[in-house]
Order: structure tokens, then sequence, then C-alpha cells
């Protein structure tokens, strides 16, 4: 696993070829904002349930899926870590990440950045290298095997006190697990990105690329605080932006970006219906906004899903879906050279940066 310490924290200007030198073809892409544990497909849930022993709280995959109509972000979390327990051994993590890695190949994901919730293993008994050597042993020849170049973040639950994130980044930095970059996930509502100024401070300290949920179901203040206080380099989801122009315009100006997850809003409700995302109008503010499939298991579609249900609402221009790609490699953690090669995928191999 290929580690970005010391890039640039604010990406270029994303750089393509003219609309007409664009191709109708599946775009090379990095997957920047991506739940491992919410790649959990329901037939792998009863899998791993039957291998491990485990009884579940529905009897077939139908009753399973029928769990898949979620009112808000809470409903969508309370299924989220129940399916969880299934995850047992390092072999479990194994197959759920290699899983994921063979579906993002297929969706023309060529970098990904993936987030895993360790304190959420750690509640339910399951020790730190457990869940963090099952995910890393696969990401370790993630190239190799699926020509994915991939990044683990250790993303921290923001339900939970700054004190259990503290202890859980120094077992993490005791163990020298292989992580590069920190995160803020879970339920975002009266947990300002505030509460964990301390917590940011030492991941910077120890040379982590930072990163964090702000303006999905939060406010846009969210996003100014998570930029200001904890110093983030990146934002997920910051759709609440388009609430503050004062607060578009910045982002603007300083090209920090955004990892739009546009039908996982739809499905937390965060937008009533995808002809309703800001996507668009977000595009037109010039803003740096990249396309990502969130916890796809959950919210319907991986990365090309996302891009088709788009293309068929808003009928995107060749030109915008290539921009989005190139924002996702300019905004990605990956080394220079590594975003290089993947912007002159992006271009037909005609171009440079």
């Amino acid at each position: 696993m290929e580690n970005y310490a010391g890039t640039s924290a604010v990406p270029e200007t994303a750089a393509v070829e003219s609309e007409a030198a664009i191709p109708a073809r599946l775009l090379p892409v990095a997957e920047l904002h991506l739940h491992i544990e919410g790649t959990l497909q329901p037939e792998l849930i009863f899998a791993l349930a039957e291998r491990n022993g485990i009884t579940l709280p529905y009897s077939h995959i139908d009753e399973l899926r029928q769990r898949y109509e979620f009112t808000d972000l809470q409903s969508f979390l309370d299924l989220y870590y129940a399916n969880m327990a299934v995850l047992q051994t390092e072999e479990d993590f194994a197959a759920m990440t290699h899983a994921y890695l063979e579906r993002a190949a297929a969706s023309g994901v060529r970098h990904a950045e993936i987030m895993m919730d360790p304190q959420a293993h750690l509640s339910r008994g399951i020790p730190l290298e457990t869940c963090v050597n099952g995910v890393a042993s696969v990401l370790a020849t993630s190239r190799e095997d699926f020509g994915i170049s991939t990044m683990l973040i250790a993303a921290f639950l923001r339900d939970l006190p700054e004190e259990s994130a503290l202890e859980v980044l120094d077992g993490l930095l005791a163990m020298d697990a292989p992580i590069g970059a920190i995160g803020l996930d879970s339920a975002e509502v009266g947990n300002p990105p505030a509460k964990f100024e301390r917590l940011y401070a030492r991941a910077r300290g120890a040379g982590l690329r930072l990163t964090a949920h702000a303006g999905e179901e939060g406010p846009a203040s969210y996003i100014t605080e998570a930029l200001d206080v904890l110093k983030v380099e990146r934002i997920d989801h910051g759709i609440r932006c388009m609430d503050d122009p004062d607060l578009v315009e910045r982002l603007v100006q300083e090209r920090i970006p955004l990892t739009v997850c546009p039908l996982s809003n739809v499905r937390l409700r965060a937008v009533d219906t995808l002809a309703d995302h800001p996507l668009p109008a977000m595009l037109a503010a010039g803003l740096n906004v990249s396309v990502n499939s969130d916890d796809p298991a959950y919210f319907g579609g991986y990365v090309d899903d996302n891009f088709t249900q788009l293309q068929a609402v808003f009928e995107l221009s060749d030109f915008d879906r290539a921009r989005l790609a190139a924002n996702s490699i300019h905004s990605s953690f990956a080394s220079e050279e590594r975003k290089a090669e993947l912007l002159e995928e992006l271009n037909g191999g005609d171009a440079t940066p």
C-alpha cells in the first residue's frame, strides 16, 4: 500500500482536454469517499454469518434488502452497525475488501482511499489488529491484483467522546498501522468538528493527512469549522456549503475538495430526489467536487452507477464527466507521480496534467 505523506495539500485545478477530445467511455477515477464496511453486500453478510455461526435478525436476503429504505442518517447507521457483527476474523475483513476492489475495478476506479471504522469493531470485541490487518492485507497488493492504488483512512465516530478516538489513534500509531489519513464520520448533527480538535492536532503531528465529514446533514458552519479548527485538507460531502455564498467563494478560491455522494444523499434523504441534488450548481459555481459511492451496498450503487444516474437525470456533458474525474484525481492523497499516470489515462494517453 502506498503512503503519500508529504504531497501537496491543495489540489491543482483539474486539467482535462477540450470537450471535443473527451471520449464517451468509462473514465478512470479516484474514489475518495468510501466506507469499507458499507460495501458489505447482503450475499456476503449471509455467507460470513454462516461461516462464523452468527444468527442474523433476518431470515433471508430479501428480508434484509427490505430494510434498506432509510428515513435519515441514523436509520441507516442502525443497520450498518448491526451488519458488522458478521466481521469476526482477518479473513472476513479481507473478503469484504477483496469484493469491493473487484467491483471498483470494473467501475473505473484506479485509486481508492478507503475509510474503516476501528471503534465500531473494538466496541464489539474485535481487536484493532484483526480489522486493520484484514483490510490492509488486501490493500497491500491492490495495485498488482486490481490495478488500483490504495490508501487506508482511519475514520473516527463523532458521536463517541474524543478520548475514545485519541485512545484508538494512539493504538494505531503504536502498532505502526498502514494508515495514511484520518477521517470523521457517523452521526453529524450535534457533534461539531471542534469536538475533535485534539485528535486532529495529534494526527497532523504524526504526519497523517486530514479529512472529515461535514455539511451532509449538519450546517454549512460545520464545513467552516472543519477547515479552521481541524485544519482538514478535504471535506467529505459538503453539500450544505450551498447555503452560504461566502463559504462557496472561499471553497472555490482555495480549491478545497468536496467528495460528493449523490446516491447516498438521496437514500438518506439529505435531498429529496436526484433531480434536486446540488451537484450541477456546485459545478457551475466552480467548486472542486468529485463523485463517490460512500456506502454502495446500502445506497444503490458504486461509482459507475452514480455517474450513470447523474447522466440520466442531468445529461452531464462528456467534458463535465471528465472534469469530475480529474477533480477526483487531483483531490486524492496519491503521489504526484500516480496522479500524473491517472491524468494521462484520463486524457487517452496523449496529455500531461
